[in-house]
């Protein structure tokens, strides 16, 4: 949900499909840190309850969450998105707890941390989205590391 709001905002700013994508891919990433540092099977996320339903928030026409950011990009405030909805966008109100989890396991996730400034009006959508942008390039997910953990795992659970 937090991950449709900056999907929403690329559009919103004017910046195209290939960008959206990229910002998703990294959303998947950040998903899956988190999921695994708090106990999830890393293909819990690679399936329809994972990847399937963050490609429907972030690119379905319907999306609560995906309007916000939308609505966020063309430079309405958040105050005024919410007062206009009659549904809820789950992912305005789950970007604080998303980011005390991020600050507790020490995880890098900035996304969350993007949104969390702009849904606080620290940000613009441009300079949020630019900054996302300008991340450096390289693999997502650090696959090692998830076997690792997800061998303590499977030791502590015994």
């Amino acid at each position: 949900n937090i991950c449709a709001i900056a999907a929403g905002v690329c559009s919103g700013i004017g910046l195209g499909i290939n960008s959206k994508a990229m910002l998703v891919t990294r959303g998947v990433a950040e998903m899956t840190r988190i999921a695994i540092k708090m106990g999830a099977k890393p293909e819990t996320l690679s399936g329809l309850s994972g990847i399937g339903d963050l490609m429907l928030t972030c690119f379905g026409s319907l999306s609560r969450n995906q309007s916000v950011g939308l609505r966020l990009g063309k430079g309405e405030s958040i105050k005024d998105i919410l007062a206009s909805m009659s549904e809820v966008a789950e992912g305005v109100a789950t970007a604080p707890a998303a980011l005390r989890v991020v600050e507790k396991y020490k995880l890098s996730c900035p996304i969350i941390e993007a949104m969390n400034k702009l849904l606080r009006g620290e940000t613009t959508p441009q300079e949020c989205v630019n900054n996302l942008m300008l991340l450096p390039t390289g693999p997502e997910v650090d696959y090692t590391s998830i076997t690792v953990t997800t061998e303590i795992l499977s030791q502590v659970n015994k």
